[in-house]
């Protein structure tokens, strides 16, 4: 009978596990004077993330710049910024693994 189990799990996909994915960081920004945030979620790491964060603040660049997963881009102005929270990394999983 092991063979009927063995048989059960890999249609369930208990058995295998899922392969690739994506993995995508939610950022919230919030701009001065502004009533709302910016949430989207960023094709871009974590480290790059905070990186244009502090390009913009110390000077470097005047604009705040971050894209999204669907290559929309945000654009800010650094003088504006008021805070910028970075999520963690959330893999999402692709595929009929993830059923």
């Amino acid at each position: 009978m092991p063979v009927r189990r063995a048989h059960r799990e890999r249609r369930s996909g208990r058995a295998r596990p899922a392969t690739g994915g994506t993995e995508a960081v939610e950022v919230k920004i919030g701009v001065q004077n502004a009533n709302r945030e910016i949430v989207l979620e960023s094709a871009q790491s974590a480290e790059e993330v905070a990186d244009a964060v502090a390009k913009a603040l110390d000077g470097t660049s005047k604009l705040f710049t971050l894209s999204d997963e669907h290559g929309r881009r945000v654009l800010v102005p650094a003088d504006r910024l008021a805070y910028v929270e970075i999520g963690e990394p959330n893999v999402r999983k692709v595929g009929f693994g993830t059923l």
